[in-house]
């Protein structure tokens, strides 16, 4: 949701392409049309892990993978905590999602900090271990993040208007049974049947009774 937001505002979505929350922030920036940088903790020619290689791809097209080791480097657990310096150097602002006690979210916090940037935390349940990272950054002055609306009104960047509602012919003509829609509208049958599974789909449009009616 984060990367989806901050990508569809403008912000360069900064990660490090690993399991999890990482590649949910790629994923969410590139959902939007947005932009997405993933920092690698070994040569620019590994897919690490094999699993995102069609991730890295997308990010290829539109954006930026960055690697500070020559090709054919490979992964080693000491290179991912040393490439944090880079990804919390090139953001002006570094959000934690899910942090244990020892996670490598937390040395790129601890860089950021070094740097004088911007640390965000999402606030977490007090018995999760996921969230013992992010608490304990909270209360070291972190600014606990809510929505990507604090991310952006600490960065002088306004949310973008939102989208205009999807809307279709049929819904003018709602009240109205499918026999009745397809008389009226003029469509097939199937034709209704697919508009309708997609206004219903959007939250416009609610069956009940054989009857559609308009939502909201």
């Amino acid at each position: 949701m984060l990367g989806r937001e901050l990508a569809a505002a403008g912000v360069v979505v900064v990660s490090g392409l690993a399991r999890g929350v990482d590649a949910e922030a790629h994923r969410g920036a590139l959902d939007s049309g947005g932009l997405t940088v993933a920092v690698l903790g070994c040569g620019i020619d590994r897919d690490y892990p094999a699993a995102h290689g069609s991730l890295a791809a997308a990010i290829v097209e539109r954006s930026l993978l960055v690697s500070e080791y020559e090709p054919g480097v490979e992964p080693a657990p000491w290179r991912f905590p040393a490439r944090n310096r880079l990804i919390a150097g090139l953001c002006a602002a570094t959000i934690v999602v899910e942090a244990r006690e020892r996670s490598g979210a937390l040395i790129t916090a601890d860089f950021a900090l070094d740097e004088g940037r911007e640390v965000f935390a999402v606030p977490g349940e007090i018995t999760s271990a996921l969230a013992a990272g992010t608490n304990a950054l909270l209360r070291l002055g972190a600014t606990p993040l809510t929505s990507a609306a604090d991310v952006l009104e600490a960065l002088g960047l306004e949310a973008p208007e939102p989208a205009a509602s999807p809307s279709h012919p049929l819904l003018e003509l709602l009240p109205a049974s499918v026999d009745e829609l397809v008389r009226a509208s003029g469509l097939s049958a199937g034709e209704v049947a697919s508009a309708l599974a997609e206004l219903e789909i959007a939250g416009l449009a609610a069956e009940g009774e054989g009857v559609f009616r308009r939502c909201g």
